[in-house]
């Protein structure tokens, strides 16, 4: 996005990022999970969240509830409202990864654009992290009845049913959370997360 204002120059932090990653043990970075609605992105971002913490990470959620109510609570639905709130993570994402943090984010971000340009604003830290249970197993776990209300008209533009969702091609990673628990599902997100960020012990 064009920068709109002038006279600005960028301000260096005087703490060098390796310097970060070795007073924490870890490389900062995104571990940016996508999927639809009920992929079960919410369970597992909060779950790899503690198993981190609990392992002294500095790690941190995003999650788009959070963001709706506070930095994106001026946006709606539309296509070009999401594509600004998905930008909006992605700059957050990328601050926070750029000083040593391990990010761990949790929004649909149904467009395949969208989720470049967030990893083109983080960098070689940016992990892709594909939930992929099918439509079916979603429509199957949700209590909430917001599918059945998107199927008869309630809902409008909603991902899966009115409006695409733009699957990974090439994820870092896919888990099938149709066939895999939650339990499962931690472990592989805790051994990658580990190869990904933790530095080696001196």
């Amino acid at each position: 996005m064009p920068i709109k204002s002038t006279n600005i120059t960028r301000v260096h932090s005087h703490v060098h990022l390796k310097d970060r990653w070795a007073r924490h043990g870890h490389r900062g970075g995104v571990l940016w999970f996508t999927g639809l609605a009920r992929s079960g992105k919410t369970s597992l971002a909060l779950g790899l969240e503690k198993i981190l913490f609990d392992e002294c990470y500095r790690v941190r959620v995003l999650h788009s509830q959070n963001f709706r109510i506070g930095l994106s609570s001026d946006l709606g639905f539309s296509r070009e409202d999401r594509r600004e709130h998905i930008r909006r993570v992605g700059e957050v994402a990328a601050f926070l990864a750029r000083r040593g943090v391990v990010v761990v984010t949790s929004f649909i971000s149904p467009f395949a654009l969208d989720r470049a340009n967030a990893r083109a604003a983080v960098g070689e830290g940016f992990h892709e992290v594909f939930l992929d249970p099918g439509l079916a197993v979603c429509e199957e776990r949700d209590t909430d009845g917001i599918y059945a209300r998107a199927r008869v008209g309630e809902i409008p533009e909603f991902t899966g049913v009115s409006d695409s969702y733009e699957a990974p091609k090439v994820p870092e990673l896919r888990i099938d959370t149709g066939v895999l628990t939650v339990a499962e599902s931690l472990d592989i997100l805790s051994e990658y997360a580990t190869r990904a960020f933790r530095l080696p012990r001196a």
